[in-house]
């Protein structure tokens, strides 16, 4: 019998799967201490032709190349999982989703088709029934996507074909007037997309002006709805944000539900950030209306410490997604004896992983609660950081934090808007330049402000300490300079 070039023997796949599992645990135990990066006068700057590995003909021996891999990972690597990490959405992955992956990778469920995949496809229907019953909703219906942007596209598609059943067949021309989007300046730019996608193009979104806390203003609102009504256009979807990435902000959901059954126009809420507070007892408040949602996206990638990638729609108007996406496959098996939808029905993927197991196994083996806990704590560390930025004599807070990121300034009396902003950056570039520590520069409502997010669920208050004495450090330094 010919062994298959891909086979290894089960002496062999043991072998190297603890050794992949042990290289995973000694990370795992890292995470607390590990810098993000290494500094930067550390690094070997390679040109792309000394990246260049030519293709291989012939294999090597697996362990070896394993080992050089793992080893570069971890001394080159770019390590969000790091309890000092207080970039971006990136969060340390849960264990369990780990494991997951792993599962996932291995038993490989084709979620296409039911007759393929019934039991994957039970698994994500249960973890999506979980969010939905989360949100306040009895009824309703979704999909796992690739993650937030492809949900706020979705949702996107759910807005025209509820304006216009014959949308799916005609497109944008099932419409006389052209349909128009409502969301605020700090919504996310995968709305940009999602509206040049569906076809009705950039300049159907209206970005609504925000206030000081950077929620979208109701009065703005209603004023482009009301000069587009007069300009024989047609207000189609509104789109409000429950914490968006640059401050974490959640717009006044409830208002924006009483301007949407007062237009007529189909609700969604992304929430690709905050929804995750839903499973807070405490902090589920800050969500008030979202229950009132004709559509909501939320991105387990984020907040609820999944790898990449996770993101879900969902909808609480049934049967709205299978409109959407119901074509025919007559190659596709089918499971008659099943009164569900196959997979391929409901979402934009054809050929589609099973992004759920992840978020299911953790909730499985942790529960509910400790969701709840991580979002507690992270709410109040952030709560107790805009604290000490307000008693800071370098540093200023721009606003409130409502969720866990936190824009802040230095302080320049005196100083005009491009030296705040010059000064802001040199600040982050020292830092992260180090190595150890690292955040981002953003904008607020068109002001510069340093960003900080609290997401990963190993950074305890003691890694806030030694941060905020990196950041006096780094901006005594660059001050120092600047005076001079």
């Amino acid at each position: 019998m010919i062994k298959p070039a891909f086979e290894f023997d089960p002496e062999t796949r043991r072998e190297l799967g603890h050794k992949v599992i042990d290289i995973i645990d000694d990370y795992y135990s890292s995470l607390r201490t590990r810098a993000v990066q290494p500094p930067f006068e550390a690094r070997k700057i390679q040109s792309a032709q000394d990246c260049y590995t030519p293709l291989p003909e012939t294999g090597a021996e697996a362990a070896s190349i394993i080992d050089e891999l793992c080893q570069r990972f971890l001394r080159d690597g770019f390590h969000t999982a790091s309890a000092n990490y207080f970039g971006l959405m990136n969060p340390a992955p849960t264990y369990a989703a780990v494991l997951a992956e792993l599962l996932v990778a291995a038993f490989n469920p084709q979620l296409a088709s039911l007759a393929r995949s019934e039991l994957a496809s039970q698994i994500e229907r249960e973890t999506l029934r979980w969010i939905g019953e989360s949100i306040g909703w009895a009824i309703h219906e979704g999909t796992f996507t690739t993650g937030g942007s492809e949900a706020n596209y979705t949702a996107i598609l759910l807005a025209l074909a509820a304006k216009s059943p014959s949308y799916t067949r005609s497109g944008i021309a099932a419409f006389a007037q052209r349909p128009i989007f409502y969301a605020s300046s700090e919504a996310h730019h995968s709305l940009d997309k999602g509206v040049i996608i569906c076809g009705a193009g950039l300049e159907s979104l209206r970005r609504i002006p925000v206030d000081g806390s950077a929620r979208m203003q109701i009065e703005h609102l209603e004023n482009a709805i009301q000069s587009d009504l007069e300009a024989g256009l047609l207000p189609c979807c509104l789109i409000g944000t429950a914490g968006t990435t640059n401050s974490g902000a959640i717009d006044d959901l409830v208002a924006l539900s009483q301007v949407c059954k007062k237009y007529g126009m189909w609700y969604h809420v992304d929430g690709a950030y905050g929804l995750a507070a839903i499973f807070s007892l405490r902090h589920r408040m800050l969500l008030e209306g979202l229950e009132t949602a004709d559509s909501i996206a939320i991105d387990p990638h984020k907040w609820l410490a999944m790898p990449f990638s996770v993101g879900a729609v969902l909808t609480s108007h049934t049967g709205m997604i299978e409109g959407l996406f119901d074509v025919e496959a007559p190659y596709l098996p089918k499971c008659a004896e099943v009164q569900v939808k196959d997979n391929f029905r409901l979402g934009m993927q054809w050929s589609r992983r099973m992004n759920s197991l992840k978020l299911w196994l953790t909730l499985r083996i942790h529960g509910r609660q400790a969701y709840e806990e991580l979002i507690d704590r992270h709410v109040q560390l952030g709560r107790e950081f805009a604290a000490w930025v307000e008693k800071s004599e370098v540093f200023e807070l721009v606003m409130q934090p409502e969720l866990a990121i936190i824009n802040l300034s230095v302080r320049l009396p005196g100083a005009t808007e491009a030296e705040v902003e010059k000064a802001n950056s040199l600040i982050v570039d020292k830092i992260v330049r180090a190595g150890k520590f690292w955040l981002s520069i953003t904008r607020v409502n068109r002001r510069n402000v340093i960003r900080t997010m609290i997401i990963n669920y190993l950074s305890e208050r003691r890694h806030m300490q030694e941060f905020q004495a990196t950041l006096v450090a780094a901006a005594k330094e660059i001050l120092a300079a600047v005076a001079r």
